[in-house]
């Protein structure tokens, strides 16, 4: 048990502060019911934290009416709050803390008293609901808190003197019995005292000054906890983990294949067959049912576990002040109130409130998506509500984060799923999944054939009942109708190709988790693509130096920290165009050959600056640590020549630092040399040598500075002047005459800085001054930033970016092309956005005007509904916020979009669970947003979401293929015996003949048909419309007419073959009855017509002749196979006893041969006019794709 504080002076919190501190829960009192972010149960939990430290014992006894009516409508507006259980109404915990606080404030307050007394007696009944408190399934602790009000009310208030007005009438005698029983807390009532553990609640506390926030937790902040405070803070909070998203049982993944409608009505017809005796029958159903979800299973449980493979949860270690010593233990085992020193390159293991640091900067791009790090500080932040930006969090560090630069020590504050990163976590699992747009279409489709099945069946039945037939006749008449028109193998046949599609995009490196999403993402129209990391490498390079003498320099393989790999490059001028940078020529390397403004840029770059890169002796990788910017800047001063271990092996050390913030924006140091004068030989700079005793810049001290251009432009007074390449130009250049920083000079650097900005640059600015070893000691000793950043010498600008990735621009080339819109989202400045977006071509530049950028800020201010009235909608949208991306998500889907989202930090989480299709980064991507996604990108490369697409598109296709297929067969079924029955014929075929048929002529061919290889054009075409279903008018009736077809060949073979002697004279050669051998014949037929049907289904509009016969050899051998089973079912004896089936002649053979022939002759002309129909529906969708980009 934990000591409870007790000492009235141990908080120092006055009046104003607590009213503030109340202020920010009331309001989130208010908006709880309306945003998911915030907990009923955390925000009454500060109150009572807030009441027992801050107000309770005649503390605070008055405060702001205004604040006390609204918090007294806040807390009676959720003391009525109960769940069901046991058919009762039982209050939930929260109405129990909300009834607790009402009567403490009641209790504490007088201004809370003064709103009490004008709340009318009947509102107030009904608002406390006593008598829920009083039952007897209620706890003695929710009892005692209802006589403990009771006796409040009563005692203080005249108007609720009479304890029986704050009751129903038909619950008084069951309150009056606990108000016995609990008599002697009415004679001087008082609500129960508080446990004597109570606790901060988990919270970020950005309003609390440090030394309160210690006091709080009870913990010093250079001793840390007790170890006997650890179990019973543990028992409270719980342990630092997050809930892993909970996994379908196989059980659950086996009922949810067998719910599909299609099985439930084979499950049904099976049921059926069973009840008229047909056990035949019954059984083969049962099979099929059997193979659909088998199949269906095995896909969902191989992805799972594709995906297990290639993501893992590691929970690393913590370092923590425990009984005044510093140890490392799992992350799981903190607890809030426990200190965590933080270190450069390590994670973050809880969200903290930064007690102590010294340059500390985090990357939040998991939380945030900005790549620059955040500079952290002590501050506390005054605001009227908790909804602050977390970018704007400064004293917070949040879990899964990473320090990039600096020290510090964290006070844990909230832990496992109170954390940001468990919250958004929480939020996503809890989300249902929706179904996607194949299996909305497959619904539709499933219960219009149940619909068609259900009156066919009516039809049937009234049909035999007008021709006087026997009712199980009926019956299986109406079954077979029945099996007729429900294609057995279409579950199996779309789950066999989604499956096969899952299998190829794997080997493009897209891992698919969910089955269905493989056609959902060939029908998307907008990809809404993260820009870090997706669409760019993800790493910071410096593409440019631009030096004051007006010449620029570039680096190849600049994001490669292999100093071999790459290069510096000079360009012909100082303008930054893309004619100079293709013909920029290779520079010196050396310091004889270098030019001087390049050393003295990269002498800045790298001296200025606190980031190394270092080669891993165990992998053999290079590896960073520190600032993503910096890092940059060390990479190209190693592939310039001049590290900066090598100026410091040369003579440079470093006196002092004043480190980056956000208020100056720049950064300086201070540095001396050696008194060696330079040699006549030249001077090695490489990284590699040993230790030179010449110095380049021989006894001199200097003041190197980089920053925002701004910022060193104001503190710039000259600029370096020019110099030819050659030994001791350095030295020249520092200790000769620097020239006056004139208006000219500041017009080509506003110009220069323009132009690379335009670039997507981010673009800092590098200065120099010379100073005397005295001055230069005495600007350490000052510790005043203004006696080191002033008087600088302007030496250029330097232009670092996260570059596009190899191939993303001929990708979005391709996506424009398929009809497909890709809309940039990231958290960078609109303008770098912009320019990268300008590159990769997603904005177009000759039609730039009528294209839109948009900032989150923007984005804010509108209503879902204005957002997705957007004319036109932006292609750009920067500066955003999780939120952010959740609303352009949900305005593209009112858009009647199909969306696509990409992202790998936790931020974008809800979007990507949100988007139609959910793509994840499968390598820089979290846990929580694989989880999230339908599918993982293992490269994390925007060009493989281009090849899932045209697999996607590949995967449609064919499902559309073998459904036409497959509905025609059955079409042709279905009127062949609505002819007969409506014309009282015999049937041709029996229910089992039916479902070997469908069986051996459905499954092969339309399992071949969903292994055909991609149409030429099946990214040249425009996105099939999402709110249309898998069929249109088109299809459907491509469908019935090629059933049309098959039924009326095999309708005239079959009376010919019944009524005549011509395909052979069954009775003479005492086979079977001319009725069952012309039954034998129509099933011939039948499947052989159904087996060519194939061939001209592998396109609904390419002329077979196009499309070819041969090129499919999978249908080809499927063919083969089913008409071998075909022949084995006609004679091979057992099984054609079985089946029903009789041996036919080869007269019935040609006369299917010539029915084979109307069928090519008929289609043909079929598809010659679908071809002119689907050009101009085409041109319709283009159409509107260019109104809408």
């Amino acid at each position: 048990m934990l000591n409870r504080v007790d000492t009235v002076g141990t908080f120092t919190d006055g009046k104003s502060s607590v009213e503030h501190q109340i202020n920010i829960h009331v309001n989130d009192l208010t908006e709880v019911s309306n945003n998911n972010d915030i907990s009923l149960k955390e925000v009454l939990a500060g109150l009572m934290y807030v009441m027992e430290y801050r107000i309770k014992g005649g503390r605070l006894p008055h405060l702001d009416y205004d604040l006390m009516k609204r918090l007294c409508n806040g807390l009676l507006s959720n003391i009525g709050h109960c769940e069901k259980e046991h058919f009762q109404n039982i209050p939930t915990e929260e109405s129990d803390m909300a009834l607790h606080l009402f009567g403490e404030f009641i209790q504490e307050v007088e201004e809370f008293r003064q709103v009490v007394r004008e709340v009318p007696v009947t509102d107030l009944a009904y608002d406390l609901k006593i008598h829920r408190r009083c039952t007897s399934s209620a706890s003695d602790e929710q009892k005692k808190s209802a006589v403990a009000v009771i006796g409040l009310l009563t005692k203080n208030f005249t108007e609720f003197a009479d304890w029986k007005d704050l009751v129903k009438h038909d619950e008084h005698n069951m309150v009056e019995k606990v108000l016995k029983e609990y008599e002697h807390s009415l004679e001087i009532p008082e609500m129960p005292k508080s446990p004597e553990d109570l606790l901060p609640p988990q919270s970020l506390w950005i309003d609390r000054k440090v030394n309160v926030l210690l006091d709080m937790f009870k913990v010093d902040k250079d001793k840390g906890l007790s170890s006997n405070q650890i179990e019973g803070l543990r028992n409270h909070y719980g342990t630092n983990n997050l809930q892993p998203p909970p996994k379908p049982s196989i059980f659950k993944m086996i009922i949810e294949q067998v719910r599909n409608f299609m099985n439930i009505i084979l499950i049904i017809a099976t049921i059926v067959e069973i009840c008229i005796g047909e056990y035949k029958d019954a059984a083969v159903l049962f099979v099929v049912i059997v193979i659909n979800v088998v199949i269906g299973f095995t896909q969902e449980f191989k992805a799972e576990k594709a995906l297990e493979a290639l993501t893992s949860l590691t929970i690393p270690q913590a370092l923590v002040i425990r009984d005044g010593t510093q140890e490392k233990i799992n992350s799981s085992d903190l607890v809030p109130g426990d200190i965590v020193i933080l270190d450069e390159g390590e994670g973050v293991p809880a969200d903290l409130r930064i007690i102590e640091q010294s340059q500390l900067e985090i990357v939040e791009s998991i939380l945030t998506g900005e790549s620059v790090p955040t500079a952290k500080d002590i501050k506390h932040i005054r605001s009227r509500t908790r909804k602050i930006p977390l970018a704007d969090c400064k004293g917070n560090a949040f879990m899964g984060t990473v320090v990039a630069h600096g020290r510090g020590k964290g006070l844990v504050v909230r832990t496992g799923e109170f954390t940001e990163i468990g919250k958004i976590s929480n939020s996503i699992t809890s989300q249902p999944q929706a179904k996607t747009s194949i299996q909305r279409k497959l619904d539709i489709l499933g219960k219009w054939l149940v619909v068609i099945a259900i009156v066919l069946c009516v039809i049937i039945v009234i049909i035999n009942i007008c021709y006087g037939n026997k009712i199980k006749e009926t019956i299986e008449i109406g079954l077979s109708l029945a099996v007729s028109v429900i294609p057995e193998g279409l579950v199996a046949v779309v789950t066999v190709a989604m499956a096969l599609g899952v299998r190829r995009m794997a080997k493009r490196n897209a891992i698919v988790r969910k089955l269905p999403s493989v056609e959902t993402l060939g029908s998307v129209t907008v990809i809404c693509s993260d820009k870090t990391g997706t669409l760019t490498e993800g790493k910071m390079g410096t593409s440019l130096i631009w030096t004051i003498d007006d010449c620029a320099y570039t680096f190849t393989e600049s994001t490669n920290m292999d100093p071999n790999k790459g290069t510096v490059q000079k360009l012909a001028t100082g303008e930054i165009t893309e004619e100079n940078l293709v013909t920029a020529v290779d520079t010196g390397k050396t310091y004889d050959t270098a030019d001087a403004q390049l050393m003295a840029a990269i002498l800045s770059a790298s001296l200025c600056n606190n980031s190394s890169v270092l080669l891993d002796s165990e992998t053999n990788q290079w590896k960073s640590i520190g600032d993503p910017t910096e890092v940059a800047m060390i990479v190209a001063a190693e592939k310039a020549g001049f590290s900066r271990s090598s100026w410091e092996k040369n003579g440079f050390t470093k006196l002092g630092e004043y480190p980056f913030d956000s208020e100056r924006k720049l950064m300086s140091v201070i540095y001396t040399t050696t008194n060696n004068a330079p040699a006549t030989g030249e001077i090695d700079m490489s990284a590699n040598t040993t230790i030179d005793t010449v110095c380049p810049v021989p006894n001199t001290s200097i003041v190197l500075a980089k920053g925002a251009p701004e910022a060193i432009l104001q503190r710039s007074i000259s600029y370096v002047p020019s110099l030819n390449p050659g030994h001791g130009s350095l030295n020249e250049l520092i200790n000769g005459e620097q020239k006056p920083l004139t208006n000219e000079a500041k017009a080509l650097i506003a110009t220069r800085n323009e132009q690379m900005a335009g670039r997507g640059l981010r673009v800092l600015a590098l200065a120099i001054r010379k100073v005397g070893h005295e001055e230069a000691q005495a600007i350490v000793k000052s510790e005043n930033q203004q006696d080191s950043e002033s008087n600088l010498s302007f030496i250029g600008l330097i232009g670092l970016i996260d570059p596009p990735k190899k191939g993303v621009r001929e990708s979005i080339t391709t996506c424009k092309n398929a009809g497909i819109r890709v809309i940039m989202i990231t958290g960078d400045h609109v303008t770098t956005a912009s320019a990268i977006a300008r590159q990769l071509g997603i904005i177009d530049a000759e039609n730039v005007n009528m294209q839109r950028t948009m900032k989150g800020s923007e984005l804010d201010l509108l209503s879902d509904d204005a957002i997705s009235e957007l004319k036109p909608f932006p292609s750009v949208f920067a500066r955003v916020s999780p939120d952010n991306k959740l609303k352009i998500v949900k305005a593209l889907q009112t858009r009647h979009e199909l969306a696509a989202m990409t992202g790998d930090g936790v931020n974008d989480a809800p979007a990507i669970k949100k988007a139609d299709v959910g793509i994840a980064m499968g390598i820089g991507g979290t846990e929580i947003t694989k989880q999230a996604a339908d599918i993982v990108l293992a490269d994390d490369n925007f060009s493989t979401i281009v090849e899932a697409i045209r697999e996607g598109r590949r995967v449609y296709d064919n499902i559309l293929k073998f459904i036409v297929y497959l509905l025609s067969c059955n079409s042709a079924e279905i009127q062949l015996m609505m002819i007969c029955t409506i014309f009282n014929i015999p049937l041709p075929f029996t229910t089992i003949m039916i479902l070997w048929a469908n069986i051996i002529a459905d499954v092969p061919p339309a399992t071949a048909l969903g292994l055909e290889p991609p149409e030429h054009d099946v990214m040249e075409r425009y996105p099939n419309d999402p709110q249309s279903g898998i069929l249109n008018i088109r299809t459907t009736i491509a469908a019935v007419l090629q059933g049309t077809i098959q039924a009326g060949v095999s309708f005239v073979l079959y009376m010919i073959a019944k009524e005549t002697k011509i395909l052979g004279d069954a009775e003479t050669k005492h086979v079977c009855t001319q009725f069952q051998y012309a039954q034998t014949v129509a099933f011939a037929a039948l499947i052989t017509l159904q087996l060519i049907q194939a061939f001209h289904s592998r396109s609904v509009y390419t002329s077979v002749f196009k499309t070819g016969i041969l090129e499919n050899k999978w249908l080809v051998y499927a063919n083969i196979l089913s008409f071998v089973l075909m022949l084995i079912g006609i004679y091979v004896p057992g099984i054609s006893d079985f089946l029903e089936n009789y041996d036919i002649f080869w007269q019935a053979w040609l006369g299917i041969i010539i029915g084979l022939i109307v069928q090519l002759v008929i289609i043909e002309l079929l598809k010659a006019y679908l071809r002119r129909y689907e050009h101009k529906v085409n041109l319709k969708k283009k159409q509107r794709f260019l109104e809408n980009v």
